[in-house]
């Protein structure tokens, strides 16, 4: 039978309806995600931002946010101008892979809720001025690749709990106010390929179950207080491409077992109690290209401004 020509207008009419709500949901996001992107919004000054967002458009329009099958998946606000502490709702983002706030003016702690993001890959904070201590269930994020807390002003000791990070790739602490020991369990992150430690206020010795991460090019812990011999079993490390232990208070003789680090470029001791024929001791690596042994009495720091994205 033949549709009459009101059933088929009404028809035309129910299709383009159908597909304006198609258009319009493409890209929307639960409202409790929304309502979370808002929390941040209104706690670091929205409205102030280099690049600030329009509340009346659909959330996949604002900058920096990254929407995939209906979920914020990334939020990346690096260099924003954001002033503000971050809010508890930050943990409504449940499905954010990759968190991204570097080089802000970003105040207060670290909220708790942050152990809900079980699905955070990239967490970098860094270059902001938060303060207090790494919470604890910052151990939660089981995903964590990438750890980027740098200049900041935290507080504390690493926690041991940090052990606990298994797919960690980086871990970028430096110049923060941490003290206390570096956790041993940080020789169960196997995974690792940098660790950044330097100029915070850190005591004790190396852990020497550091040589468990085969995966580690760098290890830095400049500008510490840290004490004791180098283990001999830090020539097992066979990726190693910087170490940096100058201004601390490192003793003894280099360990022999060194000279296995054939991938070595960058071998910082200065200010420290080495002893030896360290002047010697570059020939020992075919790919040396910065090696510096002397003691200054100078203290500084590292700065670093690149980020990853």
């Amino acid at each position: 039978m033949c549709q009459t020509k009101p059933t088929i207008m009404k028809t035309l009419q129910l299709t383009l309806i159908c597909c304006f709500i198609t258009v319009l949901s493409f890209g929307t996001v639960s409202t409790k995600e929304k309502d979370a992107l808002v929390a941040i919004y209104n706690a670091t000054n929205g409205a102030s931002w280099n690049t600030t967002w329009n509340l009346d458009t659909p959330v996949n329009t604002w900058y920096g946010v990254v929407v995939s099958e209906n979920k914020v998946i990334e939020l990346n606000l690096q260099l924003n101008n954001l002033q503000g502490t971050l809010p508890n709702a930050i943990g409504d983002l449940v499905h954010l892979q990759k968190l991204n706030l570097f080089r802000n003016d970003i105040s207060g702690t670290i909220p708790e809720t942050i152990s809900n993001l079980k699905n955070l890959k990239d967490l970098n904070l860094a270059f902001n001025k938060i303060e207090g201590k790494l919470p604890n269930t910052l151990a939660e994020l089981s995903n964590l690749q990438s750890l980027q807390l740098f200049m900041n002003q935290l507080t504390g000791e690493i926690p041991a709990s940090i052990g606990q990070l298994t797919q960690l790739e980086t871990i970028e602490l430096y110049n923060n106010h941490f003290s206390g020991s570096i956790p041993a369990s940080i020789g169960n992150l196997t995974n690792l390929e940098v660790i950044d430690l330097s100029s915070n206020k850190l005591t004790g010795k190396l852990p020497s179950n550091v040589s468990n991460l085969k995966q580690l090019k760098t290890l830095s812990v400049f500008d510490n207080q840290l004490f004791g011999n180098l283990p001999a079993t830090y020539g097992d490390l066979a990726s190693l491409e910087d170490l940096v232990l100058s201004n601390n208070a490192f003793y003894g003789d280099l360990p022999s077992e060194l000279a296995n680090l054939t991938n070595l470029k960058t071998l910082l001791i200065g200010n420290n109690d080495f002893k030896g024929e360290l002047a010697a001791f570059q020939q020992k690596f075919p790919n040396m290209i910065e090696f510096d042994f002397q003691n200054t009495g100078s203290r500084g720091v590292i700065v670093t401004l690149d980020s990853e994205d």
